[in-house]
């Protein structure tokens, strides 16, 4: 299966870590997906795809057509059809809010229609990109909707989430809401109700899949690996802590998922984070 995927032209790169077109026969037609620092937008041009929680609770979804998800706080299950022709964006955590008419919290933990976002557009915008000749044409396309629908004048407090949300990007979060509060002059009730309205989730969240992330790209299945280490340097000082959320967001022991990337390594360029792995 080939990714190719780019960093969108500006200003779409504030918001936007990667555009991307999935397609080819998968290797693995059912992915179980960690959190990470995203938000989702998939338009499907291929067969229908399946989407299930790890909350049983929550009844599964199947999408012919194209879908946004949030930022997800705990792992869910992908399955697609064969072959794979899937478009995408990664959002970055904050990325999604000026593109959405709505609180970025009702898309968290969420998979939610896209014309249930952007009113009956859908179908328009899988004939354009259907129509392109060539993966760039794609994504060009792509990225022509994305500027149209990014709003002119940022909605309140977007440029103080994304500021703040950029500084525990850059430090894989390990920068304390403390720091955070006092560097923005608020309270740390008011950053958490802006970053819930823009993000989805609080500060703190953030802070924990961005040291999961780290701590996931940090791992060399080729190698030994210490996990003790890994985790220290991801911001993780207490082991029990470490474990019991590496069990939440991947359903595995790190040595299960260690043994997992190791009798399925990844193909050369996809995906794209080391986080995704075969669910069967």
């Amino acid at each position: 299966m080939e990714y190719v995927g780019r960093v969108p032209a500006p200003p779409l790169d504030r918001f936007i870590d990667d555009v991307y077109c999935l397609t080819g026969v998968p290797r693995h037609r059912r992915m179980n997906v960690p959190p990470m620092p995203s938000a989702h937008l998939f338009i499907n041009l291929g067969g229908p795809a399946r989407v299930r929680d790890s909350d049983p609770s929550v009844p599964p979804a199947v999408f012919t057509g194209g879908w946004f998800m949030g930022v997800w706080t705990r792992r869910f299950l992908l399955e697609y059809e064969t072959p794979v022709r899937l478009v995408g964006v990664h959002f970055k955590p904050w990325g999604i809010s000026p593109f959405v008419d709505m609180p970025a919290s009702e898309l968290r933990d969420r998979w939610v229609p896209v014309d249930a976002v952007w009113g009956r557009t859908l179908d328009r915008m899988r004939d354009r990109i259907a129509g392109a000749g060539s993966t760039g044409e794609v994504l060009q396309a792509l990225e022509g909707e994305l500027r149209s629908r990014l709003v002119s004048a940022p909605s309140r407090g977007l440029k103080l989430v994304s500021h703040t949300a950029g500084r525990l990007e850059a430090s894989w979060g390990v920068v304390s809401v403390g720091a955070l509060t006092a560097a923005a002059g608020v309270s740390g009730n008011h950053l958490a109700t802006l970053f819930k309205s823009h993000v989805g989730v609080t500060p703190k969240r953030v802070a924990r899949i961005y040291r999961f992330a780290r701590l996931i790209l940090s791992v060399d299945a080729l190698r030994p690996v210490d996990w003790s280490e890994l985790a220290q340097t991801a911001g993780y000082f207490d082991r029990a802590h470490f474990s019991r959320e590496f069990k939440d967001f991947t359903g595995h022991t790190p040595t299960e998922y260690l043994a997992l990337r190791r009798r399925f390594p990844a193909e050369p360029g996809f995906p794209p984070d080391h986080g995704p792995m075969p669910a069967d």
